[in-house]
């Protein structure tokens, strides 16, 4: 309705206005565009940011091309057109310079080409990525930085169409945190958004992998687990991202016996780069350890109480401080079994279970069905409701999902149990259970910067890199190898290959 005198003026006929996708592939045409630009129309939150250039483009094409088309253009939504097809006399110009005719023109088209792109890789690709805690600490470190890949388990499309490029839950800047109730800084729109839709991955998760994913118990109420709060839960894609190792896959049955998990009855064996760590309480002859020992120990997280060091370590590292003469006795901390922990899922008294201590559980798997009970329900409750969007009601012993009586539900995805390697200093799975499917972020690929996020100053933080952990890969086996210097070189071949071929330009004109 708002073109279709556009496309008779530019001589084509009236109806092409009016055919879906067809009329974006001759408008291109007609605003001499490339034809591939139609595929990024409907690509979500990359679309928001080509449709105000269609429309600028089209003012252009019809000799439009003040600064006051352009405003009125954006500011308008694109309705702008109907002004232009319904009340105005247009002159085609069919041969009309693509290039913008002053440097700030230039400068504004290169800087939104560039926003389009790296927007298109950041949603579908690779995601840059920062580690904030320790919970995998040893094999990935506070202040690592990663790239996520999205598309090793399928990209997932964005549910929020409308949301700022390139930032996630907030707005720089602006105002106060969304976590604490302000609305000021919100990224996005509740108005209009997608169902939940995934581009076809290239592998599975495995067992052991470790996995970027939205916070399931992510909510705008409270970032801790107090069950008593009324929760408002962010959109899926507006979670926090968390990182985790994938201790069980669905299907499997988990259980943590002091400390040690066991999937399927049998005790998980982790990748020789996964160090896995429990709290120590060492107690030496009222001497101290050097600061060379504790390098030497790899001790990276410890203080001490009442006299004995509390002390993060994993089980060869302290079995070697046992040996030290100064050292009288080293003790792992351990809840017993049996004892109750309400803060661990499923936050029921019926299971006494704490995080050294827990299980057996099940891991969700698709398509199977399992009983609903007074046992089960806990499990599940927010499986149904939650994740699975039912409307469940429980009324005594029975159970209700969407107005039926049911005894029996059957998942429409697949579950995970997600957990950090730093036992003891995570907060995962063990207090918030099940990370669904539709909630995988990606896979990180490789460490492409690391420093001390705890040094003061940004020359501080320059000082503290961790050359030896750039552009390492995540995965793998044996010491991590840094393709840094690789790096090097293929940047300055790269820039050296572009001084040459202006160089070469220069010389042909």
């Amino acid at each position: 309705m708002a073109t279709w005198k556009i496309y008779i003026k530019a001589g084509r006929k009236a109806w092409e206005a009016a055919v879906p996708v067809y009329n974006a592939i001759v408008l291109m045409q007609i605003i001499n565009r490339p034809k591939w630009w139609v595929i990024l129309l409907f690509i979500p939150v990359v679309n928001l940011l080509m449709f105000p250039i269609i429309w600028i483009e089209t003012c252009r094409s019809f000799g439009h091309n003040k600064s006051h088309d352009t405003y009125l253009a954006v500011i308008s939504l694109g309705f702008y057109l109907f002004y232009l097809n319904y009340a105005t006399d247009l002159n085609y110009i069919e041969n009309r310079s693509l290039q913008p005719k002053t440097s700030l023109g230039e400068w504004v088209s290169s800087i939104a080409f560039a926003i389009i792109a790296a927007t298109l890789v950041h949603t579908y690709f690779m995601q840059p990525y920062t580690i904030p805690t320790s919970s995998l600490e040893k094999t990935l470190y506070v202040g690592d930085f990663l790239f996520v890949s999205k598309f090793h388990y399928g990209a997932r499309v964005p549910m929020s169409v409308v949301s700022a490029p390139m930032v996630h839950d907030t707005l720089p800047i602006l105002g106060k945190s969304y976590l604490s109730n302000s609305k000021d800084k919100e990224s996005w729109l509740n108005k209009l958004t997608l169902p939940y839709m995934r581009v076809p991955g290239i592998q599975k998760i495995k067992r052991n992998d470790i996995v970027v994913f939205s916070w399931p118990n992510d909510t705008t109420s409270t970032m801790y687990n107090d069950r008593s709060k009324k929760f408002t839960y962010k959109p899926i894609d507006k979670r926090t991202n968390y990182v985790k190792r994938t201790v069980a896959i669905p299907g499997d049955s988990l259980e943590i016996r002091d400390g040690y998990v066991y999937i399927n009855g049998k005790k998980t064996v982790l990748p020789d780069r996964a160090k896995t760590q429990y709290y120590f309480t060492v107690e030496t002859e009222g001497k101290s350890f050097s600061a060379g020992a504790l390098k030497r120990y790899n001790i990276r997280e410890g203080k001490i109480i009442n006299g004995k060091y509390l002390l993060n370590l994993t089980d060869e590292e302290a079995a070697l401080i046992a040996k030290n003469p100064i050292v009288k006795s080293v003790t792992k901390m351990i809840e017993p079994n049996g004892i109750y922990n309400e803060e661990v899922f499923p936050h029921n008294p019926q299971y006494k279970w704490n995080q050294d201590n827990f299980g057996p559980i099940y891991i969700p798997k698709k398509e199977v069905t399992v009983d609903l009970n007074a046992k089960s329900m806990p499990f599940y409750k927010d499986i149904i409701e939650r994740y699975e969007h039912n409307n469940l009601s429980i009324v005594g012993d029975n159970y209700f999902i969407n107005g039926k009586k049911a005894n029996s539900y059957t998942f429409k995805q697949d579950y995970y149990w997600m957990m950090g390697d730093n036992r003891q200093n995570s907060l995962d799975a063990r207090f918030w259970g099940y990370v669904p499917f539709d909630h995988v972020v990606g896979k990180p690929v490789f460490i492409w910067l690391s420093w001390d996020p705890n040094a003061p100053d940004f020359m501080s933080k320059l000082k503290s890199i961790r050359w030896d952990r750039m552009f390492t890969t995540v995965g793998g086996s044996g010491e991590p190898v840094s393709y840094f210097n690789y790096f090097l070189i293929a940047l300055l071949g790269y820039f050296g290959f572009s001084y040459y071929r202006s160089k070469r330009k220069k010389s042909d004109s």
